[in-house]
């Protein structure tokens, strides 16, 4: 019997100066159980270690949704799963926690984390599929929900991992598609609209005060624009040809939001919004309890004209008056928080 040759030691990957810069560098936050305080550390300092992400208004949602042993809960967009472990620590014994997301790439990930730590299919029943569907989910549900929470922003994970080109902070594939299995990437969206298109998209997904501007700029670009590096350069020159005076402060706040808007456009998600909105009473259980966070004006408006329509209806018996804000705390602690707005809506007691 021979022995097997030991396998040759692999090295890390090297990187220029004191802290990596690159995602696929940052070994340490990308394996957090062996390195838990090196991430500690790096969380600490306000930032979210790379391949991770930081749940949001935890507190606040656990506030109003009341979630307690025995309860059927919906997390509608799964995530890295930080509200979904709340959430399963708070309803059981007896309780089941529904859990879906769109992301082919993430969504295993998460769910091995939660199987890891107890979690099993009598549990936690996860699905991949889009929110705007989860009617299908009631009947197994048993007829409906005693808490729903939607979190519409981006994940942390998807944001800085320059393959998904969801930033313009790095090199990467033109690609901002929350389900990279379905649907035509932001470059193939780019190539085919109209200057005035792209205008519209930006100013109405985004509010961008120049858009106009930057969509001239992008569809004046003597090549197809097919990565986030290229993107990001034709809206620097474009701003900068209009006003070289601009401070960088403002030409990120335009790459900002000209990426968030082309994001909301490739995943159409204003529309998948509308449906969820519009399904979401029925899949309450009477009394039960929904929170949605979400991340911008577009969002924010949609969600509080909906949830006061059904207020109007009688199908909710009482909804947010005012949007729920992080703390100043977590707003320091993690700055991506800072934009959020949390509202919340009680389904009547009566069926309609």
């Amino acid at each position: 019997m021979t022995e097997e040759a030991p396998k040759p030691h692999k090295r890390r990957v090297r990187y220029l100066g004191k802290n990596p810069r690159r995602f696929d560098q940052k070994y340490k936050e990308l394996d957090p159980a062996k390195y838990a305080g090196d991430v500690a550390h790096i969380i600490a300092k306000g930032l979210t270690p790379a391949g991770t992400h930081r749940p949001i208004c935890v507190k606040e949602i656990l506030e109003v949704l009341r979630p307690a042993p025995g309860a059927v809960c919906l997390d509608a967009t799964l995530g890295y799963g930080g509200h979904a472990k709340e959430l399963l620590a708070r309803i059981l014994p007896g309780g089941k926690l529904f859990a879906v997301d769109v992301d082919p790439l993430e969504l295993p990930k998460t769910e091995a984390r939660l199987r890891a730590l107890g979690y099993g299919e009598k549990v936690l029943i996860v699905r991949k599929m889009n929110f705007a569907g989860i009617a299908a989910l009631a009947p197994e549900a048993g007829g409906g929900f005693d808490c729903v929470l939607a979190d519409l922003g981006v994940s942390s994970m998807q944001l800085d991992n320059p393959e998904r080109g969801f930033t313009y902070k790095a090199e990467g594939p033109l690609d901002l598609r929350l389900n990279p299995e379905r649907g035509r990437p932001a470059a193939e969206l780019l190539r085919s609209v109209s200057a005035a298109a792209l205008e519209k998209i930006l100013f109405e997904y985004a509010d961008e005060p120049y858009a106009r501007i930057i969509a001239l700029a992008v569809k004046d670009s003597p090549l197809p624009i097919r990565t986030t590096a290229e993107l990001a350069a034709a809206v620097r020159s474009g701003l900068k040809k209009a006003d070289g005076k601009l401070e960088e402060d403002v030409v990120k706040k335009s790459l900002q939001r000209t990426f968030m808007a082309l994001r909301i456009a490739v995943n159409e998600e204003l529309s998948v919004l509308d449906r969820f909105l519009e399904i979401l009473p029925w899949c309450l259980r009477p009394g039960g309890r929904a929170a949605i966070l979400s991340f911008h004006s577009g969002e924010d408006r949609r969600v509080k004209k909906a949830f006061l329509r059904g207020e109007a209806a009688g199908v909710y018996s009482s909804v947010a008056a005012s949007p729920i804000r992080p703390s100043s705390e977590e707003r320091h602690s993690n700055p991506r928080s800072a934009c959020a707005k949390l509202r919340w809506a009680i389904r009547s007691d009566q069926q309609n």
